[in-house]
């Protein structure tokens, strides 16, 4: 019988460690958040999330699924990369101590990177406790050297990572993740449950290494700005950035601070002084200056590379090394070590390449306009899919296509899900009501769609729909589409009291 190699378990030490450390960060974080959309909502202002998500906030659960999606990117990638680090000083460079030196100086550098817009101390947890987890028990767990089977066996192990990168990799676009999602996960109900669960605590860890930009809602205090006419001019230009003043605050826990120094106006953030500009300068370059702000105050930029990174090469290779050693384990019940690890191998590699075979079919060369109804009309529900991407993209009217209502009915998310991105672009008025049906869609990705076809239509009557149904939701996604439909309307926070 054949046991888990070593890096299996060096790698789940390494993921139970980042759970751990991943639950805290987005509890903190929500606790944190919860505060904050508490003094929002005593300010008079509309939160989002609402009032029916807020207490949520507060609850174990959302922190331990929310941190999921940190274990599963961050902790990944720094696993994986501790454990190729002790491989090589191990097997290449024979564990000579001098040759730690350019490792530690690697893992150094992140620490530095991570703290270089200010100390972020679970941030750091991530590059320091993670490593020497991993670290230590792989070290600790691997087996000697033990001539060319070993090499042989790697080579077996890896030979499939390596041609199924290179299958995939001319697909890694931005729209991978859309891609994968339709065809995947929305295509069956295992996929689906996958998908919802995603959708439903992905905004958890989302916030807690935002930039001051990329949230939704930001607050910010002018108390310390004397002469009352230029606060309340900066107020009505910070609100229309989402800005929202919160009186009583005096800067703590706010995401900007601006107080008067003679005739500039100084920007702060966390008590640190991140630009200075004047009252001309900003008023007439707002954007830019605001942009520049959350560049300078940004924190958790590296944090989010290697986020992404980790998610788009460590996730699809941990994912791979973890179905690799289940399938080896089973073979090795009945076969000796080293044809368990073929045989395993080997399905593993048929299994990618039939995942990639409708995917690349998914990814055929560009849709002709005259081809477009043939194919909204098609008994394939991936064709009429692959159709409305292209409507949707070229901004094609979809009324204007024999029967198009029926996609309404759709059994399949997708196809919905497209077909209301599709009436984002229409301008028949008669499609209208069709966004408004697809808002009571039993899925929420459809809805959240539906929300953003309101925004794209910029018809301002719509705000009221919007604005009722926000207020109910109990989706913070939604919520998040909805918000941002009535901003593209025109609408804009006011104080309620």
């Amino acid at each position: 019988m054949v046991r888990f190699p070593y890096f299996i378990r060096s790698l789940l030490a390494g993921l139970c460690i980042s759970q751990l450390l991943a639950t805290i960060h987005v509890y903190l974080s929500n606790t944190d958040l919860y505060d904050r959309l508490t003094v929002i909502r005593e300010s008079g202002y509309l939160t989002v999330p609402n009032s029916l998500v807020m207490d949520h906030l507060q609850e174990l659960g959302p922190a331990f699924f929310g941190g999921l999606f940190f274990t599963f990117s961050v902790g990944v990638g720094i696993s994986m990369v501790t454990l190729a680090a002790v491989w090589s000083w191990d097997r290449l460079l024979s564990r000579k101590k001098l040759f730690l030196i350019p490792f530690c100086l690697l893992w150094a550098g992140c620490l530095v990177q991570v703290n270089l817009r200010g100390f972020a101390p679970i941030v750091s947890l991530y590059f320091l406790a993670i490593p020497l987890v991993v670290f230590v028990s792989a070290l600790r767990w691997m087996p000697p050297r033990s001539g060319k089977r070993t090499w042989l066996s790697g080579i077996i192990t890896i030979a499939p990572v390596i041609f199924l990168t290179l299958l995939w990799a001319p697909h890694l676009d931005s729209q991978i993740f859309l891609k994968l999602r339709d065809h995947f996960l929305l295509s069956n109900r295992f996929g689906t449950a996958i998908n919802d669960f995603y959708y439903k605590y992905t905004l958890y860890p989302a916030e807690a290494f935002r930039a001051p930009e990329q949230k939704m809602l930001k607050t910010c205090s002018l108390e310390k700005v004397e002469k009352l006419p230029i606060r309340r001019l900066l107020e009505t230009k910070l609100l229309n950035h989402d800005y929202l003043s919160i009186i009583g605050a005096g800067g703590a826990g706010v995401d900007l601070e601006i107080w008067q120094d003679g005739k500039d106006l100084v920007f702060e953030n966390g008590g640190r002084t991140i630009l200075t500009t004047t009252l001309d300068g900003f008023l007439s370059r707002r954007s830019s200056t605001l942009s520049d702000f959350s560049r300078k105050s940004d924190k958790y930029s590296f944090f989010r590379r290697f986020t992404f990174f980790s998610i788009l090469i460590g996730f699809p290779i941990t994912l791979y090394i973890f179905v690799h050693a289940v399938l080896y384990f089973m073979f090795g019940l009945f076969l000796v070590s080293q044809r368990a690890r073929l045989m395993a191998s080997i399905v593993c590699l048929l299994a990618g390449i039939m995942l990639y075979m409708p995917f690349h079919r998914y990814e055929e060369e560009e849709i002709k306009k005259t081809d477009l109804a043939r194919m909204l009309g098609s008994d394939d529900w991936e064709e009429r899919v692959r159709a409305l991407r292209a409507v949707y993209k070229n901004g094609v009217e979809v009324a204007g296509f024999p029967h198009y209502e029926r996609m309404l009915e759709s059994s399949h998310i997708p196809e919905r899900y497209w077909f209301t991105k599709a009436l984002g672009v229409s301008r028949k008025p008669n499609t209208y009501k069709n966004i408004l049906a697809l808002l009571d869609d039993p899925h929420p990705n459809v809805v959240s769609m539906a929300f953003q076809a309101l925004g794209q239509r910029k018809d301002r009557g719509a705000m009221e729909e919007i604005m009722e149904r926000l207020k109910r939701s109990k989706d913070w996604y939604n919520q998040w589409y909805a918000y941002k439909a009535l901003r593209s309307l025109g609408w804009k926070q006011t104080k309620l009291n």
